[in-house]
């Protein structure tokens, strides 16, 4: 296209971006002073390109192309005001408004002094200076001036410094979140609820491809974080209203609280209108939700009514929390970006107590515990893409609840939940105490470091906001340091401190930057019973990073693992699992368990004595999609085992099972007959018509395969 239809074609698109922001607006468009300087200077620009004689500029292929950067970019932005709407997220609106805004700014200043120069160097060249070309080069100085001068909105410099320290693996300050909570207006539930659920339509659209707004979704999980937490300063008839009542989503006292499929308890009425606009992932772990099922939460909903009783507020739908209003710092003394609250000295349990108490949730997992809670921990592995059972920002609620509600060994745990005796959700600590606990896990005495290392744990242990603190405090590189330690306990509190502190994905990502990794088999290679089985759930917990299911399996962790899968407690042998479980999504680490032995145990795991029976169905699922899988189950003496789990197993289990058995018969004639021989037949029938639709599937499948071998037999006979 030659330079005069370029200078045509931008010189309309200048129009129509003009217009439309003279006339077109909507009252509530983000950055909409801003697009109105730059209509404005637009003008000046639309001015110039229309007076300059194209033959006068020393044109090339440079720019052209930034004459058509610059084209597509304000159509762009046209269409981005065009089809705005107040359902959209305003956050997402100005960090992409601004994004457009640089970008037309960058393009037209540098057009501008590649014009002016050719239009300065033609006039010098020409025997007398033309009023024209001077007006014009006038202009364009002029244009430039204006056009540098554009000053960001206060919301986008909060939002760009908010942002920034996200994508750097770090939690914004708290007084940034008040400040992006009252610019944009955020500071009710309903407003908050309504912004992220706009971003989760923007994710979706953008195939969950782009990372900006992951990172916004990240930045209102904080603030969301934030205000459950403040809001447990409120009060209902001036009675505090404990934190891990609160749902998370509509940040109000839940009536009827539900636990979806990741294992979150929400109320019911919020993760409906959530599940409504067609959102499928956990609002809170940000885990694609595997089903969506809501299963009610007798256990949190007694603990409810218990407490209502107990402080006389009726338990109804009339009672409403109150939204939070984060409008005045008078009541918060910030200090280093975080609240500077009083500590609560805890009484903490002694080291032999202390193991069975040791896995920490946060504060919308700790009261998960019901008889569902197991059932629907999102164990379903598909046939491309495993889901772990757990991920996101909090795991082990199956685990460990599960045991709680539970346990089939020796530990008798109360049905009901109750918190643990040594800590609560709201034992808040100061930035200067955490300061010095990190400074006496550098000491010289074991004893100073030990009772550092166990006050950082428990401090850790339910409370968000001490999470953040104790993260950016320095406390992770001398916590990781005592992973070596020869002191088994000092050693202990440390690993569980640190898989306490990777509950908070930004301190998850702080942890494994520096170096945790190895460390971590260390503990789990000479560590007591106690501090191996955390170490594993530590190990669990940084393999939801992507990057380092790679990294983690490549440092030798998977023997370790697979060691305490055969010789660890019922909870370790879980954590090991679960650890396994999601390093065996990464392809290559599917031979690294085979070749370290897990088969073996995992095949005697399928005894429904052992409790652990849908944990190795669900990993043999993970490791027969290769060829050694396979052989191992067959070698081990899986396939009888395999088709009694089809047979007399949960959903999930015969599921996995039926899926197991399917790999198995593909991948050798010989164990499709094996498994023909244990009377797999009848209950794959029963599965294919009463199981669940992937389950039902893979017993399809497999019942075909059965004609089909059986067919392909007949013919040979016949010839």
């Amino acid at each position: 296209m030659g330079l005069e239809k370029v200078l045509k074609c931008l010189s309309n698109s200048f129009s129509r971006f003009i217009h439309l922001v003279t006339f077109g607006v909507t009252k509530d468009l983000p950055y909409q002073q801003e697009y109105k300087h730059v209509a404005n200077s637009l003008k000046l620009f639309k001015r110039i390109l229309d007076n300059i004689d194209a033959s006068q500029i020393h044109s090339d292929e440079i720019l052209c192309k930034e004459f058509e950067e610059l084209d597509a970019t304000v159509n762009e932005a046209r269409e981005f005001i065009e089809n705005w709407g107040s359902h959209m997220s305003k956050i997402y609106g100005v960090v992409q408004s601004r994004h457009l805004i640089v970008i037309i700014q960058s393009y037209s200043i540098k057009i501008c002094e590649t014009v002016y120069r050719s239009l300065e160097s033609s006039a010098t060249s020409s025997s007398s200076s033309s009023s024209a070309s001077t007006s014009t080069l006038a202009d364009i100085q002029h244009f430039m001036e204006e056009f540098k001068s554009l000053k960001l909105e206060t919301a986008a410099e909060k939002l760009d410094g908010a942002l920034k320290r996200i994508r750097e693996g770090k939690v914004p300050p708290l007084d940034h979140l008040i400040d992006i909570m009252e610019l944009f207006q955020l500071s009710s539930s309903h407003e908050l609820l309504k912004e992220s659920i706009a971003v989760e339509k923007e994710n979706i659209k953008a195939n969950q491809l782009d990372h900006q707004i992951n990172h916004i979704a990240d930045l209102l999980f904080h603030i969301r974080e934030t205000m459950v937490n403040r809001e447990s300063f409120k009060a209902i008839n001036g009675v505090s209203v404990p934190s891990y009542f609160i749902c998370p989503l509509s940040l109000q006292l839940m009536f009827d609280p539900v636990i979806v499929a990741s294992g979150q308890t929400y109320e019911r009425d919020s993760i409906q209108k959530w599940l409504n606009h067609g959102l499928t992932r956990c609002p809170g772990t940000r885990q694609t939700l595997s089903h969506t099922n809501l299963i009610p939460n007798y256990t949190v909903k007694a603990l409810i009514a218990n407490w209502c009783d107990e402080n006389h507020i009726e338990v109804n739908r009339t009672v409403e929390r109150p939204d939070i209003a984060v409008n005045s710092r008078s009541s918060v003394e910030v200090e280093n970006g975080f609240d500077r609250l009083s500590l609560q000295k805890s009484n903490h349990q002694s080291p032999e107590e202390s193991c069975s108490h040791s896995r920490s949730e946060s504060t919308s997992t700790a009261v998960s515990s019901s008889e569902h809670l197991c059932e629907y921990s999102g164990e379903l592995v598909s046939d491309s893409v495993v889901s772990p059972w757990l991920t996101g920002k909090q795991f082990h609620s199956s685990n460990h609840m599960d045991e709680m509600v539970n346990d089939g060994g020796n530990r008798n745990y109360p049905r009901t939940v109750s918190l643990p005796p040594d800590s609560s959700p709201n034992d808040l600590t100061t930035f200067s105490h955490v300061k010095q606990l990190v400074n006496d896990l550098k000491s010289p005495s074991n004893e100073t470091q030990t009772k550092s290392a166990e006050e950082l744990r428990f401090l850790a242990k339910n409370n968000m906001e001490n999470r953040i603190l104790i993260g950016q405090s320095g406390a992770i590189r001398p916590l990781l340091s005592l992973l070596h330690s020869n002191v088994k306990l000092t050693q202990e509190h440390a690993v569980t401190a640190l898989l306490n502190l990777s509950i908070n994905g930004n301190i998850k990502s702080m942890i494994a930057e520096a170096g945790a990794v190895e460390p971590l088999i260390h503990v789990l290679e000479t560590g007591n019973t106690c501090a191996k089985e955390n170490a594993a759930a530590a190990l669990f917990s940084l393999s939801l990073l992507e990057e380092y299911r790679v990294k983690i399996g490549q440092s030798g962790a998977i023997k370790p693992l697979v060691d305490l899968l055969g010789s660890g407690t019922l909870r370790g042998k879980k954590d090991a699992a679960t650890a396994l479980f999601n390093l065996s999504i990464f392809h290559e680490n599917k031979a690294r368990i085979i070749q370290a032995g897990a088969v073996k145990y995992l095949v005697e795991l399928m005894d429904p004595d052992t409790q652990m029976v849908d944990k190795s169905v669900a990993l043999l699922s993970n490791l027969s999609s290769i060829s050694e899988g396979c052989l191992a189950i067959a070698r081990e003496g899986g396939i009888p085992l395999l088709v009694e789990v089809v047979e007399t197993g949960s959903q999930r289990g015969k599921e996995n099972a039926a899926s197991i058995l399917l790999q198995l018969c593909l991948c050798s004639p010989k164990y499709c007959r094996l498994v023909l021989q244990e009377g797999a037949v009848p209950p794959l029938v029963a599965l294919s018509q009463s199981g669940t639709s992937r389950a039902k599937e893979k017993a399809q499948q497999l019942l075909s395969h059965f004609r089909s071998q059986r067919e392909n037999a007949a013919g040979r006979g016949k010839s």
